[in-house]
């Protein structure tokens, strides 16, 4: 029977609501991993720790989350004992594209905020390699290559290190079978001036890749990716 307008938004509605707890099942919690951002411009064109954007305050780096540490719900096209369909026959990725899109996420996160004043801008991002597409890798060299930004860097002898932990799923998309991270990316930066450690919340966005997920996209969780 072909629902109405009315049943369709509902069923919608129940679907994100499931969604969002499976997501807090299969990657764990998001609640003990920092604090988020303040508003600020998109964070697509600045490494994490940049001179751009100031980041939430010192924190405890969270820890990262991996995926699929607990009991998984049956494959797709199976039903519960109580005839249940499973939550991914309604959804536009598997489980195992849940899983591959924030173990890419997570690695890179911590490649995204490890980084050294020796680093050139290809270095740098070589570390991503098959976890970004192409365009992103390019917009993220051109940002660590800022000279106000570099110059910084060098002067004050500026070496990062980076990790990741995944709160939640922010949203997903059924055109370009995209999934929304939001992500809390911690920082321990030790330079000439000190060392103090910053964690910052952004929304992380993954697409299918040749041969895994691979992140397209990166802004505070605050300016988009919504």
């Amino acid at each position: 029977m072909e629902l109405s307008p009315g049943q369709q938004r509902g069923l919608f509605v129940v679907i994100v609501i499931v969604l969002a707890g499976l997501g807090a099942w299969l990657i764990g919690t998001g609640g003990d991993h920092g604090t988020g951002a303040s508003a600020a411009p998109s964070a697509s064109a600045t490494p994490a720790g940049g001179a751009q954007a100031s980041p939430a305050a010192a924190g405890t780096p969270p820890p990262s989350v991996e995926p699929g540490t607990t009991a998984q719900p049956p494959p797709a096209g199976t039903t519960s004992a109580k005839g249940q369909s499973n939550i991914y026959d309604w959804l536009p990725f598997s489980q195992a594209d849940l899983t591959s899109a924030a173990k890419s996420t997570l690695a890179f996160a911590a490649a995204y905020g490890t980084w050294s004043y020796t680093e050139t801008p290809t270095a740098y991002v070589n570390k991503m390699n098959n976890l970004v597409t192409g365009q992103l890798a390019n917009t993220l060299k051109a940002s660590y290559a800022t000279p106000q930004i570099a110059q910084q860097r060098s002067k004050q002898k500026q070496v990062s290190q980076g990790s990741g932990g995944i709160a939640q799923i922010r949203s997903f998309s059924f055109g370009s079978r995209s999934i929304t991270f939001l992500v809390n990316i911690a920082q321990k930066l030790t330079s000439s001036q000190g060392t103090s450690t910053t964690t910052t919340q952004y929304a992380v966005t993954c697409i299918p890749g040749p041969g895994n997920w691979e992140v397209n996209d990166i802004e505070y969780a605050t300016a988009g990716n919504s």
